[in-house]
């Protein structure tokens, strides 16, 4: 019989990046894409991203396309968008001596700007697999909330400059399209380079990185640049945030394809490419993610004042929040308060930090994590349904833990020990083990056997070429002459010239 505590258990159910970004005018977390449900007896497909010349979305296309995406799919996507046909070509060329793929998108400027409302009925109408459908929408989304935050606006009164131009929607979408053709299941990236020094926009003269493409980068590890220039645009700002899930060095993994992508300026003692490594992560490869460990010094101040601060944290969301004791300037006994917390909530933790301690400044890093696959479930016990989480790592050994506020509960109202009630909770899995474990089992046996064998001979020729005169060649020639000339001339330039 279910108990009214039952009815009563309150859980934390965390918002996607995209509704909270709706819901608060948030910022967008870097990463919204989970792995998917894969045959565990094969090795995981990952992809890994060298970004030290930036990224732009013609770069990104490209290189996909050099390391074995298929045009045609890609092509036949774009066609049946509804748009005029737009002559998409590749071509090898140099950068500093290294062959890399060129991809141009020639696209007559356009006058009229979409809304993200407009792009979306295109792609939903579009003849493409569902799941690049998904991640094309969630790509502009992601533009859609950087714009608005920028710009002060709403998304329904966002409209795309640049990136709502046919060359950005086709980088976007052949990206989005290659990406589920290659049926890379993880990807990870270097520090992204942004590049220095200031660029045209049509709201005026900013710093590099451009304001939309600071908010799309929130999270991400940027690395430094003496490359005068926009070496990374709002596209690939946003194709990163929602496609990688790590930054770092390349994880232990067995690479089976190279694809080169270029940009379209050239730089001096710098090749302006972005390169993808493709192949099968070692068994050791876990779910990795990137989280903000937030630390302040603290003396002064009530123990339970410390035990407030900390539940308030952790009903606002944050991952983990503990104390250790610590010796202070002249000898005063202290407690080191740690937060751990998704990106996306960094600013609003700090916020209580500050306030419910009064703490003078709060130190923060971000630091990468491998995280243990876990799912919630319910166990039938003899005192009606309790909750708890399930656990496995790469070796897929399921391991099980009973929810504390549950079984606390049942031992105060029946007056039981605590341990008795667990004891009791981890039988009743083991009995309904099977049952219980079944859906997840069941996800991780869809075969991604995807082909790896895409041949690499598409012709990198057809050409993208957008003529991103991005800067770096990337794409978007913003109008912010930014570089990047991506060359639609649009000025992809992040901030897709922002204006609305």
């Amino acid at each position: 019989m279910e108990k009214p505590f039952l009815k009563a258990f309150l859980s934390y159910i965390e918002l996607s990046s995209w509704d909270r970004a709706l819901a608060g005018n948030r910022r967008t977390a870097y990463c919204s894409r989970p792995l998917q449900p894969r045959n565990v007896n094969l090795p995981m497909k990952i992809a890994y991203l060298d970004c030290s010349s930036g990224v732009a979305g013609d770069m990104f296309l490209a290189a996909l396309l050099d390391a074995g995406a298929d045009f045609g799919r890609i092509r036949a996507g774009l066609d049946s968008m509804g748009l005029d046909y737009v002559p998409i070509t590749q071509k090898s060329v140099l950068k500093c001596g290294f062959r890399a793929n060129y991809v141009r998108v020639e696209a007559p400027p356009e006058t009229a700007h979409r809304h993200f409302s407009d792009i979306q009925r295109m792609i939903e109408g579009a003849s493409m697999a569902a799941e690049a459908k998904k991640l094309a929408l969630a790509i502009f989304r992601r533009i859609a909330v950087a714009e608005a935050k920028v710009h002060g606006t709403s998304l329904e009164a966002v409209h795309f400059h640049e990136v709502g131009a046919v060359d950005s929607i086709a980088d976007i979408v052949g990206t989005s399209i290659a990406w589920t053709d290659l049926a890379i299941e993880a990807a990870f990236a270097s520090p992204v380079a942004v590049g220095e020094g200031q660029i045209h926009i049509a709201h005026g003269v900013v710093r590099v990185p451009a304001p939309a493409t600071a908010e799309l980068l929130y999270g991400i590890p940027i690395a430094a640049s003496s490359v005068q220039g926009e070496l990374t645009t709002p596209t690939g700002a946003a194709i990163l945030a929602e496609l990688v899930r790590g930054y770092g060095p390349v994880p232990s993994m067995v690479t089976h394809r190279i694809g080169y992508g270029a940009g379209t300026k050239d730089f001096p003692n710098h090749p302006n490419l972005l390169r993808i490594l493709i192949g099968e992560a070692c068994e050791s490869v876990m779910e990795t993610d990137q989280v903000v460990v937030m630390e302040t010094n603290l003396d002064d101040i009530a123990g339970e004042q410390i035990g407030h601060a900390t539940d308030k944290l952790l009903m606002a969301g944050a991952l983990d929040v503990f104390t250790l004791p610590c010796g202070m300037k002249k000898n005063r006994p202290g407690v080191l308060l740690t937060v751990v917390a998704k990106p996306l909530d960094h600013k609003r933790l700090e916020a209580i930090l500050f306030e419910e301690t009064g703490t003078l400044g709060v130190r923060y890093r971000t630091q990468s994590r491998s995280v243990a696959e876990r799912h919630q479930v319910e166990v039938p016990t003899p005192w009606g349904i309790v909750l708890g989480k399930v656990s496995a790592h790469h070796d897929r050994v399921w391991k099980f833990s009973p929810e504390y506020d549950d079984c606390r509960q049942i031992a105060l109202e029946l007056n039981l020990s605590l341990k008795d009630v667990t004891d009791e909770v981890h039988e009743c899995f083991e009995q309904h083990r099977e049952t219980i474990l079944a859906p997840f089992k069941a996800d991780h046996s869809h075969d991604h056997s995807h082909d790896h064998s895409h041949d690499h001979s598409h012709d990198h020729s057809h050409d993208h070429s957008h003529d991103h005169s991005h800067d770096h060649s990337h794409d978007h020639s913003h109008d912010h002459s930014h570089d990047h000339s991506h060359d639609h001339s649009h000025d992809h330039s992040h901030d897709h010239s922002h204006d609305h």
